[in-house]
């Protein structure tokens, strides 16, 4: 709880809201009940997620492609807060196991974990999708308590998310796909820190003025 505390940068009555809860319409929010908004917003989320993952730049001899999914994860994690953030990840992962939602038009459990010849195999590219959620939950948890209404904030939050699925991702695709750490790194990290920083920014810099959005939006009422 200290270390929630500290990293808190609102006051109480504003804690926990996100961008999320102002993208629904008044006018159509005031005819839903909460429950109904809040699974609209998961269902979005994790809908923007299957499209722009599709958005795919296979590399040479590389099994981890180029995406618009890191983008699109510290979005839905930023703007819908942990538990939406992670229940729109969920679904999405879920949604994978029966429609080609995955990276290059890719479904079904064997992205994550399948069977094989010897038995329990690890997908490639499992790390990532998992690393999704993890980023989701902090990225979500740190705008909650107010980290993505200032560049600086955004920047640390988004940096956080970014981390937190090469964490998960790298290790989980030298076991997969049997490289050494020093392989790992260069599958799988390297070729996309450049692109990442772009996406980074973006994503950095679309919270702050969401919130300067709706600022404007209050006062003009």
């Amino acid at each position: 709880m200290l270390a929630t505390h500290s990293l808190n940068r609102l006051p109480a009555a504003e804690r926990g809201i996100t961008i999320g809860d102002f993208l629904v319409p008044i006018r159509i929010g005031e005819r839903m009940s909460a429950r109904l908004r809040h699974i609209a917003l998961v269902g979005i989320g994790a809908a923007f997620i299957a499209l722009t993952a599709n958005v795919t730049v296979w590399l040479p001899n590389n099994p981890v492609p180029v995406t618009g999914q890191t983008l699109s994860v510290l979005l839905v994690g930023g703007a819908l807060g942990l538990r939406r953030g992670v229940l729109s990840i969920a679904l999405y992962l879920l949604l994978g196991f029966f429609l080609p939602v995955y990276a290059g038009h890719a479904q079904g459990a064997q992205n994550i974990v399948g069977f094989g010849p010897g038995g329990l195999v690890l997908g490639a590219l499992g790390g990532y999708l998992l690393g999704f959620l993890v980023a989701a939950a902090l990225v979500g948890r740190l705008a909650e308590l107010g980290w993505d209404r200032h560049i600086p904030g955004a920047v640390g939050a988004m940096v956080v998310g970014e981390i937190v699925i090469y964490l998960v991702g790298v290790p989980w695709l030298a076991a997969a796909a049997h490289f050494s750490p020093a392989m790992a790194i260069d599958k799988g990290l390297l070729p996309f820190v450049l692109g990442d920083a772009v996406k980074l920014a973006i994503a950095a810099g679309l919270f702050p003025f969401a919130w300067w959005l709706v600022g404007r939006r209050a006062d003009d009422r």
